[in-house]
């Protein structure tokens, strides 16, 4: 891969990983639209542990208290708020653990790489969200969050498994549904990304590592930074926003992208 392209590749990733507008939809694109070489599954996993560092760099202050509670929540205790939100966490992953386990080791998780697809899942599930927003109640609040909650959150993050639905953007309508309001519904989300994320890498890496030298590992580490970078400023402009603004600008921007690879899977 080129310097420009791998920046390239990191900085989208950083940019759409947390905002409802699927990262793994923009990264199979980036080939697909650009006739540029794919960036490969070592890249993909370094633009990961980047966007994984900048999500708890800006929630520090909540997996800080996560992992307080999370001793407590594995013997059984959830006496505590910290040992309730580790609990969280921990049943709202279980699901796509155990569903993108399958897809990976049967191989059908590479039948939804096409560009059909993509266009299908940004248009569908866009406009699933637009409706839960503009519907949904926003009468409850992070500290609200529960198992029953985390595992109705964590059922609608398997179906992000899809490149294109975008896992912030389908747990998000998720929270909406239940009533959450837009930014502890984001916070939440956000929050529930970071066990997927160290999910997702650690399966990936066990055959990163098998193909690794000094090259890749530094065109890693460059992707990384670059993909924390911008994951950290996504990050922050969409939680600011999303205290005066809804989701319908992400939404505009997923029906028009949708429609667009729809017009070109088909003609």
């Amino acid at each position: 891969m080129s310097l420009f392209q791998l920046i390239l590749a990191a900085i989208i990733q950083g940019i759409t990983e947390f905002l409802p507008i699927s990262s793994s939809g923009h990264l199979i694109l980036l080939p697909s639209l650009t006739g540029m070489d794919d960036q490969g599954l070592a890249i993909d996993v370094a633009v990961h542990v980047g966007t994984l560092g900048a999500v708890i760099l800006y929630f520090w202050s909540d997996v800080k208290q996560a992992l307080i509670g999370l001793p407590h929540a594995l013997t059984g205790r959830t006496d505590t708020p910290q040992a309730r939100l580790a609990l969280g966490l921990i049943t709202a992953t279980i699901p796509t653990v155990i569903v993108g386990a399958i897809l990976y080791k049967t191989g059908l998780i590479e039948a939804f790489r096409s560009m059909a697809v993509i266009g299908w899942t940004m248009l569908v599930f866009g406009l699933v969200l637009y409706w839960m927003d503009q519907k949904g109640p926003q009468t409850k609040q992070a500290g609200e969050w529960g198992p029953r909650d985390a595992l109705i959150m964590g059922l609608w993050q398997v179906l992000a498994l899809i490149p294109g639905t975008s896992r912030s953007g389908i747990t998000i309508t998720g929270a909406r549904q239940l009533g959450y309001t837009r930014e502890d519904g984001a916070r939440i989300a956000m929050l529930m990304s970071i066990p997927t994320i160290l999910a997702s890498g650690a399966l990936l890496s066990v055959d990163v590592i098998r193909h690794a030298d000094a090259q890749l590992a530094r065109d890693g580490a460059i992707a990384a930074v670059f993909a924390f970078a911008s994951a950290l400023l996504a990050l922050s402009l969409m939680m600011r926003l999303l205290r005066s603004v809804s989701f319908t600008p992400y939404v505009i921007y997923r029906v028009i992208l949708g429609v667009i690879l729809l017009v070109i899977s088909y003609s």
